[in-house]
């Protein structure tokens, strides 16, 4: 049985939910290049009940991001806050790598840093606002995230250590170079990938 509302944190619940669902002014980039315009073969999630209860719903969100079914991804995250009666790091995480693919990136961003004010010691959330950093062109603050993310990771996520390699590389080529991402990596809780983007 779900959870009912309790009031308080009803209010703010509610806003969250809302506010992960508005378009940001900031398009295109990660929409068109690290995700691509279609689901990566091989990754569709067929047969995903989204009233699911709890943490299938929270799994159910990570298949459809990884399937590129972002839209929907966000609804099933906001499904198992709903039922959790709160959003945590790893939802607030979830939605704002979905918001990350929709092309959302000021979106994403906020979500991204409001789940390490939950949780900051989560390497993979900290990985994740290097990505969207990077898209967006702040390379030098792109680069101290990764390093954030790898040493709290002590190195042994193979796509936190090649991201940090690739900011690096950007980084001293220029530091005002407009980030091209084909090579950055999105990770989820386990270190296990999202997506790896494929070169254009």
């Amino acid at each position: 049985m779900r959870h009912p509302f309790r009031r308080g944190g009803n209010a703010a619940l509610v806003l969250t939910l809302t506010v992960s669902l508005a378009a940001c002014s900031d398009t295109g980039g990660l929409g068109a290049s690290l995700f691509g315009e279609k689901t990566p073969q091989g990754l569709d999630a067929p047969g995903v009940d989204l009233r699911a209860e709890g943490a299938d719903n929270l799994e159910t969100g990570h298949r459809l991001v990884a399937a590129g079914q972002y839209e929907l991804a966000i609804r099933s995250f906001n499904r198992a806050a709903i039922d959790r009666g709160a959003v945590d790091a790893e939802i607030l995480s979830g939605l704002g790598t979905a918001n990350l693919g929709l092309g959302r990136l000021g979106q994403a961003e906020a979500l991204l840093r409001r789940a390490l004010e939950k949780d900051d010691q989560s390497p993979e959330i900290w990985n994740n606002l290097g990505v969207v950093l990077m898209e967006r062109g702040k390379n030098a603050d792109a680069t101290q995230i990764f390093r954030k993310a790898f040493a709290l990771d002590n190195g042994e996520s193979v796509s936190i250590r090649d991201n940090l390699r690739l900011a690096l590389e950007k980084s001293e080529i220029s530091d005002t170079t407009v980030a091209n991402n084909d090579g950055y990596k999105l990770v989820r809780r386990g270190n296990a990938d999202y997506v790896i983007s494929e070169p254009l």
